[in-house]
């Protein structure tokens, strides 16, 4: 079954003025965007909606997070019913700087991408290793006891891994200009891959979108593309240029 090749945009804490995000728009709005790809991006919270209301509707947005409570005493958070009643289809769970810097275990990302789930969001599920760990050759050990979790939360319903896009994410690669090699990010994509069919089914894993980011640019994003496992990616830095525009279209240019 053919995966539909996948681009999401990671704005991170970025840009800093509702003139920037305009300008950012502006250049998605007025480009010409391959249809096969299906295109998301995640502005700050802030941004969320008022940057919905202005972007073509091909392209859709996804929050940077989300907690696992519809709504109470939680100072700060967003939770999944806000998001789906603001219209937000998507939203970024797990990533490496919310492992590291907010101290996320994985149990939690689990309990937040159930709950995403069950208020009807899809969710792009970030995982990944650190440099010492994949010098330690623990990269396959370490992805799959962050995906442990998130398989048996979903084990009632896997389903539910059809509203699931998985980004491996190398921490070693994010912002830092280094990039997993073709190779490296083929041979990540691919024990994620085996390791679905083993623990949720050989369906899921076959039709589930495992998508690579690190240090993604226009310059390597057609080899990485290019390979069997990789079914698109998760765009930090270079989402913020117009070199976003090429990245999106890796694929036809690749034709």
């Amino acid at each position: 079954m053919a995966r539909k090749f996948f681009v999401g945009g990671n704005f991170k804490m970025n840009p800093i003025s509702r003139e920037q995000k305009k300008n950012l728009v502006k250049v998605l709005n007025d480009a010409d965007i391959d249809p096969n790809v299906e295109v998301v991006i995640a502005p700050p919270s802030i941004y969320l909606i008022p940057l919905k209301d202005i972007l073509r509707k091909d392209i859709q947005v996804a929050a940077q997070n989300s907690y696992f409570k519809p709504s109470g005493a939680f100072t700060g958070e967003i939770s999944p019913a806000q998001l789906v009643d603001a219209g937000i289809p998507y939203v970024i769970l797990g990533h490496s700087e919310r492992r590291t810097l907010f101290h996320e275990t994985s149990a939690l990302v689990a309990d937040k991408t159930r709950a995403a789930l069950d208020a009807g969001l899809r969710v792009i599920l970030c995982v990944g290793e650190t440099l010492a760990e994949r010098e330690a050759n623990r990269t396959k050990a370490v992805v799959e006891a962050q995906l442990a979790p998130v398989v048996a939360a979903l084990s009632t319903a896997p389903a539910d891994w059809a509203r699931v896009v998985v980004a491996y994410e190398p921490v070693w690669a994010i912002g830092t200009g280094k990039v997993a090699s073709a190779a490296q990010a083929q041979e990540a994509h691919a024990d994620i891959r085996a390791f679905l069919a083993q623990a949720v089914g050989e369906d899921v894993a076959e039709a589930t979108r495992i998508i690579y980011g690190g240090s993604v640019t226009a310059a390597n994003s057609k080899e990485l593309g290019g390979q069997k496992d990789v079914d698109g990616f998760l765009v930090g830095g270079a989402s913020l240029k117009p070199e976003f525009v090429d990245i999106i279209n890796t694929k036809r240019a690749s034709a």
